[in-house]
């Protein structure tokens, strides 16, 4: 007798679906490891789900993780009032081949990630939803707990809130790498004025430590003093520093080696040829999904 070595039916539907769940749950919360913490409750609650009763798995399982993803959200609210310095999102290794779907790279971007957080939970909730994942109006209600109704105000709310902070442009591949190259040899060659030519005049640099690793207390804004503050920091390692170009939430960004072990993660937002966003993760807590690439996907 051949035993069938096939999944359940309960456990292939959820591995069909874990990467786009992944994604739910990522942009929710801006959190990898809490986004896989996420999918380990939303799997003990569909393993006793009745699978006959189920009409769309897909959109069972994403009104499960939302859910989860909702608590969690509120008690990563409360773990952020207490976080020492500025807080980032926690950088994914990306695809080359999710800058290619636009929405998808955008979404989930370090930029746009920081201004879901300036929105409430619920609202953050169906704005990811509805505006990147396409979920109707019936089906967020059901993952929110609240009417087609409420859902349409919160989404009109919500989208109008992140269309005023959202990025404006999205930049050509060929343009991001010319920026790229660009900021890498202004930087290597201490050529503090190349670095400011690249670097838009309302430019915003954020780094994240955790209280673990050093990190700037307060945003640095104006292209003078981040390219001030940025050749001031790598200047004197420059004999023990390597750049390593990499895709990071879609976007262009940069490991960077300090004697061969991981400092950091420079990640960057550009705009019109210039770079407005510069995002340095150095939470040594944050820094496991550099190492290779996490699968995002809508």
């Amino acid at each position: 007798m051949i035993e069938d070595s096939r999944p359940d039916p309960a456990t292939e539907a959820f591995v069909t679906h874990r990467n786009l769940l992944f994604t739910v749950a990522y942009e929710m919360l801006g959190s990898a490891a809490d986004a896989e913490d996420v999918l380990q409750e939303t799997w003990l609650r569909w393993a006793d789900v009745d699978l006959a009763a189920v009409r769309d798995q897909r959109a069972y399982l994403v009104r499960i993780t939302t859910r989860q993803a909702l608590n969690r959200l509120r008690t990563l609210g409360r773990r952020k009032e207490s976080y020492v310095g500025p807080w980032l999102p926690e950088p994914l290794l990306t695809a080359p081949d999710v800058a290619d779907d636009v929405e998808l790279a955008d979404s989930v971007s370090m930029a746009m990630l920081l201004v879901l957080e300036t929105l409430a939970p619920i609202e953050r909730a169906v704005f990811v939803l509805r505006d990147v994942f396409d979920l109707d109006y019936d089906e967020i209600a059901e993952a929110v707990d609240k009417t087609p109704a409420a859902v349409r105000q919160i989404a009109h709310r919500a989208r109008a809130h992140v269309a005023a902070r959202r990025p404006r442009d999205i930049a050509s591949p060929a343009e991001t790498r010319a920026v790229l190259d660009a900021f890498q040899r202004a930087v290597k060659t201490g050529d503090l004025q190349g670095l400011i030519d690249i670097l838009a005049p309302d430019v915003v640099m954020l780094s994240d430590g955790g209280g673990v690793k050093q990190a700037m207390p307060k945003p640095v804004v104006g292209a003078d003093r981040a390219a001030r503050v940025l050749s001031g920091g790598i200047t004197k390692f420059l004999d023990r520093i390597v750049f390593e170009p990499v895709q990071v939430n879609g976007c262009p960004a940069l490991i960077m080696r300090l004697d061969g072990e991981i400092d950091g993660v420079l990640a960057m937002r550009i705009e019109n040829g210039l770079i407005n966003g510069l995002y340095y993760v150095r939470n040594p807590e944050k820094l496991s999904r550099v190492e290779q690439e996490t699968a995002v996907t809508r």
